[in-house]
């Protein structure tokens, strides 16, 4: 019988439980719901929701709404999306990850103090950079704080591109690779210039970030790895690819019916893990899968 474990460490991260748990009370309590985005990356538990009536809809159908609730998701967004809401009467329920609504009002500051300095154009005197995927919904909001004059750099090969002669102040997403950010921060601190300035914000979720070295010690543990995770999760893919660097058995699955009985032939134990948008229901019906498949 192949032993199966759940990593006890895996699941939804505080900021998408916080909203997840806003959408059931929301909609408890009847009426229409809509939200700006999938609530979480993960198809499987937007589709319970959808099922419980919460609406998933994009900033074009946003535009056309209003005199309704529409909940904002964990990752956050720009300021045109409140000054939208405001002009259209439309209740807002903000789960915005705190985490996330810390770094946004830190860029906010930091964008603010640089317009003081250089007047209309602040990217002359100073960089804001955020070290983040870009198009990614939590760094739209981010960007949207400096208005839109944020430079985005998505890993450490991108950092060339900056001007070292000029100020920077760099930011990350709360889930990115705390040891690329700290490439990324040596080699500005060896190429910037010494007449300009240079600041580092260490903005990664601590939440996110140890499960890094938790996730890598428990895929060294088994056999076969299942990664349960949506194929759109950043956090995901960031995960999974550490679970593959230490267990090459490793197999990113969005749902039970992706395991493949091959992968159990002469298999001792089997780890389940996955991302902060994982929800452990879904990691246990992994669990009852490869149960059924033993017969």
């Amino acid at each position: 019988m192949i032993q199966i474990e759940i990593d006890n460490g895996s699941g939804f991260c505080f900021g998408v439980t916080t909203a997840i748990n806003k959408a059931e009370e929301e909609l408890a309590q009847g009426g229409t719901l809509y939200c700006l985005g999938d609530i979480v990356h993960n198809g499987m538990e937007c589709e319970r929701l959808r099922e419980m009536g919460l609406i998933t809809i994009n900033h074009e159908e946003l535009r056309e709404l209003h005199d309704v609730k529409v909940l904002l998701r964990a990752h956050g967004e720009p300021p045109e999306t409140y000054e939208l809401a405001r002009r259209n009467n439309i209740e807002i329920i903000d789960a915005t990850c705190p985490v996330v609504l810390q770094l946004q009002k830190r860029i906010k500051r930091q964008y603010d103090s640089n317009v003081c300095i250089a007047g209309d154009s602040p990217s002359a005197a100073s960089q804001i950079v955020i070290f983040g995927k870009k198009g990614h919904a939590e760094v739209l909001g981010l960007v949207g704080q400096t208005n839109s004059t944020a430079i985005v750099i998505e890993s450490f090969n991108e950092v060339k591109k900056l001007d070292f002669s000029s100020d920077i102040y760099l930011y990350s997403q709360t889930t990115k690779s705390l040891d690329e950010f700290h490439r990324i921060i040596d080699y500005i601190q060896t190429h910037i210039s010494p007449e300009a300035t240079f600041k580092c914000f260490d903005t990664i979720c601590r939440s996110v970030a140890n499960r890094m070295p938790n996730i890598s010690q428990f895929a060294t543990r088994h056999d076969l790895i299942l990664f349960v995770c949506g194929r759109k999760s950043s956090n995901g893919k960031v995960l999974f690819n550490e679970c593959l660097r230490v267990n090459p058995n490793t197999h990113l699955i969005e749902d039970p019916c992706e395991i493949k009985p091959e992968w159990l032939e002469g298999i001792k134990t089997v780890g389940i893990c996955g991302a902060t948008s994982t929800p452990k229901w879904l990691m246990e019906q992994c669990r009852e899968a490869i149960q059924k498949m033993q017969g």
